[in-house]
This record gives structure tokens, sequence and C-alpha cells, in this order.
């Protein structure tokens, strides 16, 4: 299962990854070597420094029946929106030059806010070993809600840092045009949180009691 997981995921990364430079047209792309590099590093550190529990991993594995319909569905078109993101960010920065050129300090501060989401998404998804990859009650893991780590923050740090993200792909890409699929990626994850968020309450016990104390959805003294 392990070896599985690793292969698929790698398989996977290395796909998407290739849709940035076939749409830049050239290897000779620095952003997108640069977060191709940031990719991989955050791979391995999902299986070294953020290793997973074998349960979680087997969770996370495999979909599984009890998914909200809902979230099948905001999944199939993030995967959409992602290629979406990845395809014109090659073609604007890699490719025709579409958006003006960046400067320097924005291509950092893209670096950073593209690592530090990632990162954060690492160790929300470490601290909740019932953080699945589909919206489900595990009831057939004894769910229960987390409420330790960044969990005492907000009540979804690996969203938080799905938007870091986000927000700093098209800084990192110096692409003002992947901004529209970034936004609607934004909507969704947004979306996604408050369907989760209203299914936890509803559903898990000890959730609206989580929730009244822990207030915070995702960004804090905001929502």
């Amino acid at each position: 299962m392990k070896n599985g997981y690793f292969i698929k995921q790698l398989f996977g990364a290395l796909i998407f990854f290739s849709v940035i430079f076939i749409s830049a047209g050239t290897l000779h792309f620095t952003a997108g070597i640069i977060y191709t590099a940031l990719g991989l590093t955050m791979f391995a550190l999902n299986h070294t420094a953020f290793k997973l529990s074998p349960e979680l991993l087997k969770e996370r594995s495999s979909p599984k029946e009890n998914t909200k319909p809902w979230d099948k569905k905001i999944l199939g078109i993030s995967f959409l929106t992602t290629i979406a993101m990845f395809v014109i960010a090659g073609l604007d920065a890699g490719r025709f030059h579409w958006s003006p050129e960046f400067p320097t300090s924005q291509l950092i501060l893209g670096i950073i806010l593209t690592a530090s989401g990632q990162l954060l998404f690492l160790i929300a998804q470490q601290q909740n070993k019932f953080f699945s990859s589909t919206v489900r009650i595990q009831t057939d893991r004894n769910h229960s809600v987390c409420d330790t780590g960044l969990y005492t923050i907000v009540r979804h740090p690996g969203y938080l840092g799905s938007l870091i993200q986000n927000l700093g792909f098209p800084i990192l890409f110096g692409s003002v045009w992947s901004f529209i699929p970034v936004a609607i990626s934004t909507s969704l994850i947004l979306i996604r949180t408050q369907l989760e968020d209203q299914t936890l309450q509803t559903e898990l016990t000890g959730y609206k009691e989580y929730a009244a104390k822990v207030k915070f959805k995702i960004i804090p003294f905001i929502w």
C-alpha cells in the first residue's frame, strides 16, 4: 500500500508539472523549474518529516463510498481548474509573455507564499489523523474532532494552506492571466470549506462544541 501510494503520488505530480513545461514550450523555464523544485521538496517532506500514519495513508489512498456527492463534483472541477492554472501560466509566462514582467521581489514573494502554503498543508495533514482526501464522516475509523496544534487556531488549516499557495502561484509565475483560474480555485476552496464545516457540525459528535471554541474556519479574525 505504502509503495503503491508513493508511486501513484509521484507519477501524478510529474504529470502535473509536465503540463507547465509543455505549455511553455521549453524546459528552460525558470518559474516552472522553481515551482517543480518546491513541489518535489514538499513531496519528499510528505514522505519523510511529515510522513502519514499507515491508517491515514490507507484513508487517503482510495475514495470511499460515503464521500459526499457535492464533494466529488467540487474535486472534479478543482482538478480541471488546476490544469487550467498550469496551462495558462505556461502559455503566458513561458511562451507568449502576455503579462508585463514582474520584478524579482514579486518572484521571491511568490516563492515564499507557495512554499509556506504547501508546508502549512502538510503540517495540518500530519496533525489530523482524520485528514481525508474527500469529505466524509469516517465512522469506520471512529472519527473524532481534531482540536490540537493548528486546529486550535482555525478549524480548517489545510484549506488555509491551499489558499496561501493559490495566491503565490500567479505571483511566482508572473502571470496576470493565471489569476483567473486561481480565483475560481479559491472560490471552490471557500465553498468546500463551508459545506464541509456544515457537514461536520451536523454529523460529527463534538464538532459543534469545537466550533464554538475555535471561532474561525480558515482565516484568523476574519472567517
